[in-house]
């Protein structure tokens, strides 16, 4: 079979094209290098992480892929494909750690929340201390003035030098003291509750009332009735007291504006008028509301057990032995009684 044989015209025209072929080649790839390289700069201006070259399944560097020209004349699909939108998924490498460049700013990140945190703390320790002081002994969620009475730390530092016993009780117990509510209702409808009866009961029968009415003002009382505190395990006559109570509040009879600059007897002998409140009420409300400092509840029971168990080893004591005891206690027989309680039970007393 015959060879056809080129002609030197034809050789040269074959080698331009070759020629030209090659060039072609070489600046398409040259484009995609740009376009690649222009991508990643973008990428990079705008916080994005664009790898150089694509990664195997094996953590391995895959073989470089050819670019393809689409029909069109677009462009080659792994360069087109370099979007930002597409960029975000390389933020993170596979265990979960930020590249090298992000790293700074998540830690700039991390100590602001940090800061923001620290920030928060003292916010929401007085957002806790604040909801404890409404909720208080009474456990209702009304706002309340709880202070700490201005005669305490003076008083503890007193009875310290003077009483064998309350030298060992008061460094016991800590910097606790007397918490004052500051509510005269509240007050005095908490104690009528707790009127010969158990903390326990008293407390679970206050959380019933606080339940059935949650704005603890003299007119919801009256608006809640006598059916709907004995269904609160309230007793009928205490029920009848609370409202009576509140009835006195809401008609002004009580001289309510001027209890804090009246003598402790003069607020007794006004406070006993009203049905239900007894000597020891009145006493109670003195305490926890007043925040008096030289009150002896000798009615009170718990008192007088305290004394038995801390003063005469358990042995029965007379209304008189206790009095005589307390005489050591003047002018602070308020802060001395409060510490007696805490001696029988380590929480702080309530009304």
């Amino acid at each position: 079979m015959a060879t056809a044989t080129k002609t030197p015209a034809q050789r040269a025209a074959s080698q331009s094209n070759a020629a030209a072929k090659v060039k072609a080649v070489r600046a398409r790839s040259g484009a995609t290098k740009v376009a690649v390289k222009s991508a990643s700069s973008k990428g990079a201006k705008a916080g994005l992480h664009v790898p150089r070259k694509p990664a195997s399944a094996h953590g391995a560097l895959a073989k470089p892929v050819s670019p393809k020209r689409a029909p069109n004349g677009a462009e080659p699909a792994d360069v087109a494909a370099v979007k930002p939108s597409r960029v975000r998924s390389t933020h993170t490498k596979s265990n979960g750690t930020l590249p090298a460049e992000l790293a700074g700013d998540q830690q700039v990140l991390e100590q602001e929340n940090r800061e923001a945190d620290t920030a928060r703390k003292p916010r929401a320790a007085a957002a806790v201390a604040s909801a404890e002081a409404g909720q208080g002994a009474s456990g209702d969620a009304q706002p309340a003035v709880v202070t700490r009475p201005a005669y305490w730390d003076k008083a503890c530092a007193d009875l310290v030098k003077r009483d064998r016993i309350l030298k060992k009780l008061i460094p016991k117990f800590g910097p606790v003291h007397l918490s004052s509510r500051a509510d005269p209702f509240v007050t005095l409808a908490r104690s009528v509750v707790g009127q010969q009866i158990s903390v326990a009961s008293a407390q679970a029968m206050w959380q019933r009332i606080v339940a059935a009415c949650p704005k603890l003002v003299p007119q919801q009382i009256i608006k809640l009735g006598q059916d709907s505190l004995m269904n609160c395990g309230v007793s009928k006559r205490k029920a009848e007291y609370i409202l009576d109570l509140a009835q006195h509040f809401v008609s002004g009879a009580l001289h309510v504006g001027k209890w804090t600059s009246m003598e402790d007897e003069a607020v007794i002998a006004e406070l006993t008028q009203i049905r239900g409140i007894s000597r020891w009420t009145a006493e109670m409300f003195l305490i926890f509301d007043l925040s008096r400092p030289d009150v002896l509840p000798l009615d009170d029971p718990n008192l007088i057990h305290a004394i038995s168990q801390n003063y005469f080893s358990g042995e029965p004591v007379t209304r008189s032995e206790a009095r005589e005891v307390a005489a050591n206690w003047e002018p602070w027989r308020t802060v001395a009684t409060w510490y007696m309680w805490r001696s029988l039970d380590p929480a702080p007393a309530g009304n």
